[in-house]
């Protein structure tokens, strides 16, 4: 197969920028599972953007760079917000309906912002986002989208057969076609990772199975640099079911727009308990929250906190928050009445891919977008309903980026098209196909099902809210051991999903505490019990891990 723009990953951030690349080429999109499937699909609370005359760039700006603590690229800041108005409209513009109250958009409120700027579509916002970005794209002819196709590792210098290229240069991707279990190579002049996170790294999370850290993983292979990974955000406020399927790490979860339209959290005794943490109480950022909700239940040794609607009307939580409302109820309460049992989940990773303020990663022709990015925006914690619009406003970079480029070699080589089937073909044939000779399918898939719950389970334990040295030390040992086993296994064995999904989790398990154990130091979603302090002199950078070269 061979493309002009390869995009891995049906997201916001792979849908969007596919729509605007499909004016300058041939758009192939793939997806390891089917195209709806997606983290975008189940962001309940909103996009953030300034639409009220009561607020201002600069007051959202603040807010962001107050939430990431100290770790936030001010020039990214600014990008996203200045231009979240301009992406708001554009989604309107191609179909999406958000809440709106007398014609006008209807703003919520979630913690860490100083004003209502959250754009939905009631409580599920991301389903309506991917809806309109998918119906665009069906009436597009230039966009095709394969489901079912596992990115495995990216094409670099390794894979070409005359070393004679550039030796830091992506040439696309092998993936793995699961319906038909073979593996393809892809062709691409541009190839964009918009693969999303890598919450399935912990026992419970409000991620879909498919958030694996794929991206993050194939990247850091490829020679990416990869930032600020020790950031795992927890969202507070995961629905607690006793009766979950172990089978199932996927939690429910309950929207901060929920707090912002006034639930306040208490005990499982009913008393408040956030004023002890923060003046801004049950509306203080992800990571407070997190804390303070893991503390209680701690000192308690209840599995859970509740989180009390009482103070919203009856008919403006099954308006504003059907799907909750809904879901509550087959659980057997009725949140009108009764107090939602909930407990943290990991949520979102503030680390990923390193880009610059164009989307580019440090590797040549490879751009990456969303949560599978670490482009400065968020810091230490991620501001509540900041990653939608990141990913459309970095998406809409990589265009701006790739346009450029395309002007600049139009006037150089006239009439020549940025991606030539020549281009392509020459570059296909320099490009080794896949060999799977000497590997073998096994009958051990125990092995796999077991190494996969053992590394959520040390990430659980040991990596989780909050942290120390010891526990870190230990969560090294056993994740080294268990990825030089993985590695063995992986080469000896025919790929499939199973494995290729143990292999990037196990790759992100390991980067995540190479990285906390840099950070000697507690700031943001990185708490540290034997470092308790922010220590600004010595750790006001980016945590920064590269692979060697050597071992690519």
């Amino acid at each position: 197969m061979k493309t002009d723009f390869l995009i891995i990953g049906s997201g916001i951030a792979g849908l969007s920028l596919a729509i605007k690349l499909s004016s300058l080429g041939k758009v192939t999109i793939i997806t390891k599972k089917q195209k709806a499937e997606s983290n975008t699909n189940y962001a309940q609370g909103g996009i953030a953007a300034v639409m009220d005359v009561n607020d201002n760039f600069e007051l959202h700006v603040a807010d962001t760079l107050e939430c990431g603590a100290g770790l936030c690229n001010e020039k990214a800041v600014r990008k996203i917000v200045s231009e979240g108005p301009e992406r708001i409209n554009e989604l309107i513009e191609i179909g999406t309906r958000f809440s709106k109250n007398n014609g006008e958009l209807l703003l919520g409120k979630e913690g860490g912002h100083s004003r209502n700027r959250i754009i939905h579509a009631k409580d599920l916002t991301g389903k309506e986002v991917e809806r309109a970005l998918l119906s665009k794209i069906s009436k597009n002819k230039k966009i095709k989208i394969f489901e079912y196709y596992f990115a495995i590792d990216l094409l670099t210098y390794k894979n070409l057969k005359k070393k004679n290229g550039n030796r830091n240069k992506c040439y696309g991707i092998y993936a793995l076609n699961v319906k038909t279990g073979r593996v393809e190579k892809i062709i691409s002049r541009k190839t964009i990772i918009a693969t999303g996170g890598a919450g399935q790294v912990y026992l419970h999370t409000t991620n879909p199975a498919i958030a694996t850290g794929d991206g993050i993983a194939m990247g850091f292979r490829a020679g990416c640099e990869i930032a600020n990974m020790e950031f795992i955000q927890f969202h507070p406020t995961s629905f607690y079911d006793a009766a979950i399927d172990e089978n199932s790490s996927q939690v429910f979860l309950i929207s901060e727009a929920v707090r912002g339209a006034g639930a306040v959290l208490k005990t499982r005794a009913g008393r408040e308990f956030m004023h002890k943490y923060d003046k801004r109480k049950s509306l203080a950022p992800r990571d407070i929250v997190a804390r303070a909700i893991d503390n209680e239940m701690k000192k308690s040794g209840d599995p859970y906190v509740c989180l009390d609607l009482k103070n919203i009307p009856d008919e403006r939580i099954k308006r504003e928050f059907p799907n909750i409302y809904k879901y509550c109820l087959s659980k057997g309460i009725d949140i009108t009445k009764e107090m939602i049992p909930v407990v943290p989940a990991a949520h979102y990773s503030c680390g990923g891919i390193k880009t610059d303020l164009e989307g580019k990663t440090n590797v040549d022709d490879l751009y990456a977008s969303g949560e599978v990015t670490m482009t400065g925006v968020h810091g230490a914690n991620r501001l509540a309903s900041n990653s939608l619009l990141e990913a459309m406003v970095f998406s809409d970079a990589i265009y701006d980026s790739i346009l450029k480029e395309k002007t600049q070699e139009g006037k150089k080589n006239s009439g020549k098209n940025i991606a030539s089937k020549e281009d392509l073909d020459e570059i296909s044939n320099n490009v080794y196909d896949w060999n799977d000779d000497g590997t073998e399918n096994t009958e051990e898939w125990i092995l796999i099902s077991h190494n996969k719950k053992e590394i959520k389970e040390i990430m659980s334990d040991y990596v989780g809210i909050v942290r120390n040295t010891i526990r870190l030390e230990r969560a090294y040992r056993r994740m080294k051991m268990m990825r030089d086993e993985i590695r063995t296994f992986y080469k000896k064995t025919k790929v499939n999903v199973e494995l290729l999904e143990m292999r990037n989790l196990v790759t992100v398990a390991y980067l995540i505490i190479c990285s906390a154990m840099l950070r000697k130091e507690s700031r943001g979603l990185h708490y540290m019990l034997d470092y308790p302090k922010r220590d600004d002199k010595n750790f006001s950078e980016d945590t920064v891990l590269i692979k060697s070269s050597e071992s690519r």
